[in-house]
């Protein structure tokens, strides 16, 4: 029983086109930590890769503050310390014992877990859990392998190939590729998975700069954009399917939630929907048959192991309409996480309130550090 409260270092922002839904899903995090049990540290990001620790921090990223503040403000813009002064913040002064000196203070000596609530890349994708394996700090969610594999759709595909996970066709290519090749990759498209086909960044979530393609014009279209946010792109075949999704919460010994499905108001399930004008609608449960929720559950912890995930993920599925056949789409490593997010919401109606919830995942998180630190970390032969 430990008799202090936890620091929680609420880390959001981030250098990603998801920079404004993670401050959405940090907000809600934030709110929803029992101060009872907590003491919650804010740590913005802003898009410039500046970072912001205190009691400034939301402010400074919602009013989208320069890089570079008064000599009253709250920021060293040293090229070596892109950090605030957590005193000036109202935090406690610390002395830096543990951490090289291009990283805050306050998060390497005054935080006992990390909440990462950042989504897309630099921050879902294994670099800003590489950051914080190197300082020994616990933090909520995948490691740098499975972070690295969900956020990359073309790595993910090929890994749930190789353990035999259905999936639907898809062709992946990078920017060099399609720079010399540009018409075989059109061919190649149009023979294997015909239109409709959606093109997607392969690194980046919340459907940024995903398009439905219907000709050879709108592909090439869809193509452009998607590189405009990824070197690397992947095409998917279209499916007239239903969505649905699972949420997986544990490390080792992962748990399934209920299914939810997704039932798009538009003709598929895009940023806007998801995020501005609630152009969908979760049906939570998902009407299923009792073998296809077994099904979708065996296929959910199945990908959650296949990546060595973490914590908690979400599962995306299609169910076809027609054949039943069901395809897992997506693995997402860092969900959404407002309220209303559909991973929390799964969760809820499975009877596991948003603030246990988080009460959850800091728990797994304190477990895996504890279970790393047992390994040696030098060799000796005698």
């Amino acid at each position: 029983m430990r008799n202090r409260k936890l620091r929680i270092g609420v880390i959001f922002g981030g250098k990603s086109g998801e920079h404004e839904v993670s401050l959405q899903s940090a907000k809600s995090v934030m709110d929803a930590l029992d101060p009872l049990h907590y003491t919650t540290i804010p740590i913005g990001i802003s898009k410039d890769g500046r970072w912001h620790v205190g009691k400034g921090a939301w402010k400074a990223l919602e009013a989208k503050a320069p890089a570079a503040l008064s000599s009253k403000g709250q920021e060293h813009a040293t090229p070596a310390k892109r950090f605030i002064n957590p005193e000036i913040q109202g935090l406690s002064p610390v002395e830096v014992k543990r951490s090289p000196d291009w990283l805050p203070p306050a998060l390497v000596n005054d935080i006992d877990v990390v909440f990462p609530v950042l989504h897309g890349t630099f921050g879902e994708d294994g670099t800003i859990q590489g950051l914080l394996e190197m300082v020994g700090i616990p933090y909520v969610g995948a490691g740098v392998l499975a972070s690295a594999l969900g956020m990359d759709k073309i790595a993910m595909k090929q890994v749930f190939s190789s353990v035999g996970i259905p999936q639907a066709k898809w062709v992946g290519f990078t920017r060099t590729t399609w720079a010399e090749e540009d018409g075989q990759i059109v061919r190649e498209i149009e023979e294997q998975l015909g239109y409709p086909c959606f093109v997607k960044p392969a690194n980046l979530g919340s459907s940024v700069g995903i398009s439905k393609a219907r000709s050879q014009r709108e592909l090439v279209e869809a193509i452009h954009l998607a590189l405009s946010y990824d070197r690397r792109v992947i095409v998917e075949e279209g499916i007239d399917a239903r969505e649905v999704e699972i949420a997986i919460l544990g490390n080792d010994r992962p748990m399934a939630s209920v299914a939810g499905e997704i039932i798009p108001k538009r003709e598929f399930y895009d940023y806007e929907a998801k995020y501005q004008d609630g152009g969908a609608e979760l049906r939570i449960p998902a009407d299923l048959t009792p073998e296809e929720r077994r099904t979708v559950e065996d296929y959910a912890i199945r990908a959650f192991q296949a990546i060595d995930a973490a914590g908690l993920a979400r599962v995306d599925f299609f169910i076809e309409r027609g054949t039943g056949r069901i395809l897992v789409n997506e693995i997402n490593t860092m969900p959404g996480f407002t309220r209303f997010s559909m991973y929390p919401k799964l969760w809820e109606a499975s009877g596991l309130a948003y603030d246990k919830l988080l009460d959850r995942l800091i728990e797994l998180a304190l477990e895996r550090h504890a279970e790393r630190n047992q390994l040696l970390r030098s060799y000796d032969k005698a």
